[in-house]
């Protein structure tokens, strides 16, 4: 039986690139481009995957009623779980983080409607958790650690882009999570951010920026 997982690196404004991957169960990418939330909706929906991996914050921290309110809490379960592991980010309520995260918030109710199975991923982790380089040190060193990895289809094009490189990244993460090969970080009330299972990842020394 072939898994579809569809990865989406999302951008907080439509007016910038949301990478966009579909993987099957033998790690074949599809990756492309896109804008609008529609485009996301109708391209998603046209695959009928098992889950969607989102990059982006997908729920609100417990206590918290919205984005616009001022002060805490700003941090949710999960991210101070990153944090107790070394792997750095912006907080959901930092600036552009906001967009970021009320569209996460609404493409996730849309999928939900639909009937299909929505996670939170940071490629960005699973990168730093995986021994992978950030696409910020380099498109080529992750496009090859994704190659080394077994990833195969459009993860060879040369010209591909970093917002995609990070979307096939979500999709490995979908993928893992249909195998039940991974861990889950965060408070059920709040909500979970999916992570590859890897025991020995203490033993890498992690560096890194913010959600990107």
């Amino acid at each position: 039986m072939c898994l579809i997982s569809v990865g989406i690196d999302l951008a907080g404004s439509e007016r910038r690139n949301t990478g966009f991957c579909v993987m099957d169960s033998d790690l074949n990418c599809k990756v492309s481009i896109l804008h609008t939330d529609e485009e996301i909706v109708e391209n998603t929906l046209s695959y009928q995957p098992d889950v969607v991996s989102i990059d982006a914050p997908l729920f609100l921290p417990k206590g918290r009623k919205n984005l616009e309110s001022v002060g805490p809490p700003h941090l949710r379960v999960c991210d101070k779980e990153l944090l107790r592991m070394g792997i750095r980010f912006f907080p959901i309520t930092l600036g552009p983080m906001r967009m970021l995260a009320s569209r996460g918030i609404s493409l996730r109710k849309r999928f939900i409607v639909s009937g299909l199975t929505v996670i939170e991923s940071y490629p960005g982790a699973v990168q730093d958790i995986l021994g992978m380089p950030r696409k910020q040190r380099g498109k080529n060193l992750l496009r090859n650690a994704l190659l080394n990895y077994g990833l195969k289809g459009d993860v060879s094009r040369d010209c591909i882009d970093g917002d995609e490189l990070d979307a096939i990244t979500s999709a490995l993460v979908g993928k893992l999570y249909l195998e039940n090969n991974y861990i889950a970080i965060g408070d059920p009330d709040e909500g979970y951010m999916i992570l590859p299972k890897v025991t020995n990842y203490f033993r890498y020394k992690v560096t890194g920026g913010g959600r990107a």
